[in-house]
């Protein structure tokens, strides 16, 4: 069986993903598939809009990228293999976010690290009661990517800040507010939207479907993050959280207490450059710039032997806490690539 079936029925082009015992997690093999799809369908008259789902899978839409392998060949040393899985999947990320056509995504249960990627660069992006969303990279020694970091970068006020540092998972209502997602619509309506999208192509049949979305829980925090989120670096967050007597500012530094410290770091600083540029293609290349770098100068390699392959979860980082970080460190995992630079 394969791990994705992409295929026209009706005005619809379809990609449905089909790893269920691995919660649909990407593979290389599955991005170029997904590629492929794009370039044949941009200009074909028949598809009139893209479908994405990931419904073989009960518990996920796609909880990221397949690791084991970068892993096994990084471990030895062998660091090519993984640039050239994220210089593929980036690909892909700006194919989906410039796709010419409307493309209405799926996401139910888990939609992690690289299942954004694929699901969160839609024009109808929809989520039901399960949808569970988070970009949690900065706890296996990455930084969000996969075009993440300009959502998070679009995020009103603090919030990529906070979402990206502390790896909190968002349900429906935060999904929308934080823009993940587009549209609520329960779980049982949603094959016979399918069926109506396919037989149509009438995009609009998303917006004739929504119901109000639940109530966002990051709206009520929205206050505290932008007060104490906005340091110009990861020390000076993690400071004024430090000196704030709160819940949440207690609550906040529990959850970043685990994660990587050069890779909290490198978060912040990269949804700050990303702000600016404000385009997929520089939040793809600014990740890259980390990414191509992170297993041997980072702690990529570490967390997922601690997180995915050992599974201790007791990651020895490089830093012994978020303010040992020096400022140089940071800047050197952003240096420009020259002829190695990502290309899309």
């Amino acid at each position: 069986m394969s791990d994705i079936t992409c295929r026209i029925e009706g005005r619809a082009g379809r990609i449905t993903l089909n790893r269920p015992k691995a919660l649909n997690a990407l593979t290389w093999d599955m991005c170029l598939e997904i590629e492929r799809a794009l370039t044949a369908w941009a200009g074909d008259p028949v598809v009139k809009l893209l479908i994405i789902d990931g419904l073989p899978c009960e518990k996920a839409f796609c909880a990221g990228g397949d690791l084991a392998e970068m892993y096994a060949t990084g471990s030895a040393g062998d660091y090519c293999y993984g640039r050239r899985f994220w210089q593929d999947e980036y690909r892909m990320n700006a194919a989906l976010f410039n796709f010419p056509k409307p493309v209405v995504t799926f996401l139910h249960g888990i939609v992690m690290g690289g299942g954004v990627g694929v699901g969160c660069h839609g024009s109808h992006r929809i989520v039901c009661d399960d949808t569970r969303v988070a970009m949690p990279e900065t706890k296996v020694g990455l930084v969000p990517d996969v075009g993440g970091s300009l959502i998070l970068a679009r995020a009103p006020g603090r919030l990529g800040e906070y979402l990206g540092v502390t790896s909190a998972r968002m349900g429906p209502g935060d999904a929308i507010h934080a823009g993940f997602a587009d549209y609520y619509i329960p779980r049982e309506r949603w094959l016979s939207l399918i069926d109506t999208l396919v037989e149509t192509g009438d995009w609009e049949a998303v917006d004739r479907s929504a119901t109000p979305a639940p109530a966002a829980k990051l709206a009520e925090i929205q206050a505290e993050v932008d007060d104490l989120f906005g340091g110009e670096t990861l020390r000076d967050i993690v400071n004024l959280l430090a000196a704030t007597d709160s819940d949440f500012a207690r609550s906040a530094l529990k959850a970043m207490d685990g994660n990587s410290p050069i890779s909290m770091a490198c978060a912040v600083e990269l949804i700050h450059r990303t702000r600016l540029k404000d385009t997929i293609e520089g939040a793809l290349d600014l990740e890259y710039r980390f990414t191509s770098r992170a297993m041997e100068k980072g702690d990529f390699l570490e967390g997922i032997r601690a997180i995915i392959i050992d599974k201790d979860n007791a990651p020895n980082w490089r830093h012994a806490g978020p303010g040992a970080v020096p400022p140089a460190e940071v800047s050197a995992m952003f240096r420009p690539l020259g002829a190695d630079a990502l290309t899309l």
